[in-house]
């Protein structure tokens, strides 16, 4: 039996943060996991932006309420659903992810969570647990389950890792160079093939 995990942003919607950079105008915001390996590294500089800034849950919500998946993504979702079990694992945060799930029919999502003071300030971040996404595929392989998975940054890698067969999904330069074993596609349509082959 094969189940697939993939990743949210990137894969499915566009990169939330990248969003509100371009909303509030702060460039050091258009930094995701793309660039930095270091997630605990990446949520403390974010962190100290949105504090800086004064910057509130509901600012960052604002920005979700007016974005779409990326073109393509639910059809392929459906398509995907409609032949295979699917689990999103993300480092979202289920405070961010549901006006986004609801636009992909609702997906199971695995994620993180926020803490939010009463003023609605982000004051700090929960990891689901440390190395999720690599745990995810552990346990499933675990349950018997054969596993796909793909995603497009560094924070991916571990469960791509894992995985039985992993494919990066529109990585940057830096992931492909680093990490030339996994297979590397542009287009849903071209993930298609991967995963078919991966199942075949």
């Amino acid at each position: 039996m094969y189940i697939v995990c993939a990743d949210l942003e990137g894969v499915f919607v566009p990169e939330i943060w990248i969003n509100v950079a371009k909303k509030t105008g702060i460039e050091k915001l258009r930094l995701t996991t793309r660039d930095v390996p270091d997630y605990d590294k990446l949520m403390t500089m974010r962190l100290e932006i949105l504090k800086e800034h004064g910057l509130l849950l509901s600012d960052i919500q604002a920005v979700i309420a007016d974005m779409n998946p990326l073109e393509g993504a639910k059809d392929f979702l459906d398509w995907l659903r409609s032949r295979v079990q699917v689990i999103i694992v993300s480092d979202t945060f289920v405070q961010f992810a549901d006006p986004l799930m609801a636009k992909l029919n609702r997906p199971t999502l695995f994620c993180n969570s926020l803490v939010i003071a009463q003023n609605g300030a982000v004051m700090d971040y929960i990891l689901r647990q440390k190395d999720g996404k690599r745990k995810v595929a552990q346990a499933l392989k675990g349950l018997n389950f054969s596993v796909i998975a793909t995603g497009d940054s560094y924070n991916d890698i571990t469960m791509l890792k894992e995985a039985d067969a992993g494919i990066l999904f529109c990585p940057p330069e830096n992931v492909i160079k680093e990490f030339p074993q996994f297979p590397v596609v542009t287009n849903y349509e071209g993930l298609k093939e991967k995963i078919l082959a991966a199942m075949s």
